[in-house]
């Protein structure tokens, strides 16, 4: 593009939006599906009918000894291999894990972050695990904007472009999810780790049928690419990769990454260190100077994730367990705090009163997280004040029961002492419970394939601001603000649910729909992940570019034409959106604490099944 051409601007500014739309973080312009032509013409017969439950739902499934639910059957299936095989869920869920990486390299790999919850039936205890990756320590604000200037004098960016740039080596961050499958495995993993690896390797090198959901978000990653990097050197990578052919793999078609299967193999024999500090660390870093990047091999050597203490609040007897920030997991334990100021069974769960709620609680909450969640290593964040009952109904008070605010602000909770994504749920024989996300963030990643190992490195750095003071601002070595939230729930003391749901800013507001289906409206495991929902997107973000204050509402088809009108009525802006991409993926696996069997469900908007023994 010509410096200075307003034509070649507006061009950069449509494939920038285009690049955001095709990673799935942003719904498609009008709401519209993007479904092929043969799906649109099969979807005019309606369903069949089901005997028992809701006629839009599965049966949960049920088993005694072990379940895995993941966003791939092939993944799903290993997992419980693995349990069979006699080991931990532990040892299941990082197996399940790699293999996603592979076989849903649009969510997830190795190249991303990873954050776990772990129900140790042993100690009896909920453990957390931060796996996530600090920005280079070589970098410093003033460079990162300087860079990002020289972008945008070079025509590589739109002139009015805001924040950090989504592909390229900018927003890259380093890659934690090696690190944590081994801090976890050490702990609670029984069987080898090339034992948990070997499946994956050999799926890399053997191929593997590509399932329909990620054959088509593969599609929309390979038009953004093409778009978004045409004429840069990280395309042949890329290409070389995934695309082989000049094309995205179909659905059914048998796909191969041998390099990752090296990797693997690689990591199999020589551990983390082998990652972060070893052959595999030294590939990397040739790579970052090959290609101008700012990370560096002492940024791998010196990353370590931690354990940290999971927070929880009480709804209706039942304590939801999320993760502390850099995370967002507190917007959904604020989102049910304020509704625990109303009860919503009063009304029907389709009711636009419901939903307004719903909503409005989301809308304060993220003005919360867009003004304190951050990397709490840098920063004073009211924690405790965010959760307590008292900022809760003060927050509460500020809903108006017949009209949607027009904007809200972050609120002033006492200060107290003291982020395209995969989700994955393992169950084992002795209760042991794994709650476990893990995500590149944006589509496939920054655009930066490592040479010949096989996956793509995260850009996570992107949710960093720019603005000083801002507690997320950007820093060298600092952890950006999260969107991947594992969930946990319990009562009583005795794990109830793992569950989670992936996509961007949808997931605390997915967890709070699933157990207001659940907890308020009596629905089962599948039911409630089935039922429709809603997306609301706008407000203050936690990278400083703000977006409309009231935003808009994105409902699925399976809310009625009253309630979207119900809620047009109080005010709010609502679009139907029948493509299912913007409102996340879901698994979960339940245990009936009286026999101790598993309910598990997984998620009609991806290709994941429940598998069980």
């Amino acid at each position: 593009m010509d410096k200075g051409s307003s034509c070649g601007q507006l061009a950069a500014v449509l494939v920038l939006t285009a690049w955001l739309q095709a990673c799935g973080n942003t719904p498609p312009a009008g709401g519209t599906s993007t479904a092929p032509a043969a799906e649109k013409s099969s979807a005019e017969l309606g369903g069949g009918g089901r005997p028992v439950g809701s006629p839009y739902s599965r049966s949960a499934v049920y088993g005694s000894h072990g379940m895995a639910a993941t966003a791939q059957p092939l993944a799903s299936q290993l997992a419980l291999d693995i349990l069979k095989a006699g080991g931990t869920a532990v040892d299941a869920a990082i197996a399940a894990n790699a293999a996603l990486g592979l076989m849903e390299p649009t969510g997830c790999g190795i190249g991303g972050d990873i954050f776990v919850l772990i129900w140790d039936p042993h100690s009896r205890q909920l453990y957390g695990y931060n796996g996530s990756g600090r920005s280079p320590l070589g970098r410093s604000l003033e460079q990162l904007k300087s860079e990002i200037a020289t972008m945008k004098a070079q025509g590589s960016l739109p002139a009015d472009f805001r924040g950090i740039p989504p592909l390229g080596q900018l927003p890259v961050t380093v890659p934690g999810t090696v690190d944590g499958w081994f801090a976890i495995h050490e702990r609670f993993g029984k069987l080898p780790m090339s034992q948990l690896l070997a499946p994956t390797v050999r799926y890399a090198r053997e191929g593997f049928p590509v399932s329909p959901v990620i054959a088509y978000y593969l599609q929309r990653n390979k038009l953004a690419f093409d778009q978004r990097l045409a004429g840069s050197d990280l395309l042949a990578n890329i290409d070389a990769t995934w695309f082989p052919a000049g094309r995205a793999p179909a659905a059914g078609e048998v796909f191969r990454n041998p390099d990752l299967g090296a990797t693997l193999e690689t990591i199999a024999r020589g551990g983390r260190e082998a990652f972060y500090e070893g052959e595999l660390a030294r590939r990397m870093d040739d790579y970052f100077q090959r290609v101008g990047a700012d990370m560096a091999y002492r940024d791998l050597a010196a990353h370590r994730g931690e354990w940290v203490q999971p927070a929880k609040v009480n709804y209706r007897g039942y304590e939801l367990y999320e993760l502390p920030p850099n995370g967002q997991g507190f917007a959904a334990l604020q989102m049910l705090n304020i509704l625990q100021q109303v009860n919503l069974a009063q009304w029907p769960r389709d009711s636009a009163q419901v939903f307004h709620y719903m909503i409005e609680s989301k809308r304060l909450a993220f003005e919360d997280l867009a003004r304190y969640y951050a990397d709490p290593d840098y920063a004073d964040l009211p924690l405790q004040g965010l959760l307590s009952e008292q900022y809760a109904r003060e927050r509460f008070a500020l809903i108006d029961p017949d009209r949607a605010a027009a904007d809200y602000h972050p609120g002033e909770p006492q200060l107290e002492g003291e982020g395209d994504t995969t989700y994955l749920t393992v169950a084992d024989d002795d209760g042991m419970m794994v709650s476990l996300i893990q995500s590149n963030y944006r589509g496939m990643g920054s655009g930066l394939v490592p040479d010949g190992m096989g996956f793509m490195l995260q850009d996570r750095g992107e949710l960093f601001s720019l603005q000083p003071g801002h507690p997320n601002v950007y820093a060298p070595g600092k952890r950006p603000f999260h969107t991947i939230i594992p969930a946990f729930l319990m009562k009583d003391g005795e794990p109830v649910m793992s569950f989670g749901l992936m996509g961007g800013s949808m997931q605390p507001q997915g967890h709070v729909q699933i157990l207001v289906n659940i907890i308020d409206y009596g629905m089962d495991i599948q039911q409630a992940g089935d039922a429709a929902r809603f997306m609301h997107e706008g407000g203050r973000q936690p990278t400083g570019v703000d977006e409309d204050g009231l935003g808009t509402v994105y409902v699925e088809p399976g809310v009625s034409a009253a309630t979207v009108e119900g809620l047009r009525t109080r005010g709010h802006r609502v679009e139907v959106d029948a493509s299912g991409v913007p409102f996340g993926g879901y698994q979960a696996i339940a245990v009936d604490p009286a026999s101790g069997v598993y309910s598990g469900a997984t998620e009609m908007r991806k290709d994941g099944t429940v598998t069980a023994y």
